[in-house]
């Protein structure tokens, strides 16, 4: 029977009771160095994503993307049906009756910016993540309800696992917690 494999950590977790020790925690743990963490609240917390480092998204520009392939698209097709595959001279108009196709390209812009959006909002976050190390933590449940989480990962080049739990306790936090993989 071979021995069993020492679990590698995801990180460490703090625990606290309000939204104030959090972000204190987060800013000084980002002017010490610290990269790779992640905060995890019931509910928005005003200058946390800065303090956590969170970047912004490309997601607009995905979005943008999708409303433009979306547009040409619906023009493309009202052009290639009235002007190359079945042209009908209606009254002396012009086959490429460009007013006559707005309605339709625009649907089309909003329908692929929407799918864009959705498809690309999932991409950009990872998900579906149907299990995240953290959840290995019981107490992490009350992230949702009434309890304030830093997580500083041990993918982050400062992290030591000592030294960040010194760290993390500086902060009076009400438990600290070793996430497994």
């Amino acid at each position: 029977m071979k021995p069993r494999k020492k679990t590698e950590i995801y990180g460490l977790l703090a625990e606290f009771a309000t939204p104030e020790s959090l972000l204190e925690a987060a800013n000084t743990a980002r002017k010490e160095g610290y990269r790779k963490m992640d905060a995890f609240t019931p509910f928005p917390v005003h200058g946390l994503s800065e303090a956590v480092g969170f970047k912004h998204t490309r997601l607009p520009l995905v979005v943008l993307i999708g409303g433009l392939l979306g547009a040409v698209t619906g023009f493309g097709m009202q052009y290639y049906a009235s002007v190359v595959d079945y042209p009908l001279n209606i009254g002396g108009r012009p086959l490429n009756s460009w007013p006559a196709f707005i309605i339709v390209t625009f649907e089309l812009t909003i329908l692929f910016a929407a799918i864009a959006a959705v498809l690309g909002m999932l991409a950009l976050n990872g998900l579906p993540h149907p299990h995240h190390p953290l959840f290995n933590v019981e107490r992490f449940a009350l992230a949702s309800r009434e309890r304030f989480f830093l997580c500083i990962e041990a993918a982050d080049t400062k992290f030591d696992r000592a030294k960040t739990k010194e760290f993390l306790g500086n902060f009076k936090p009400s438990g600290i917690y070793e996430v497994e993989h």
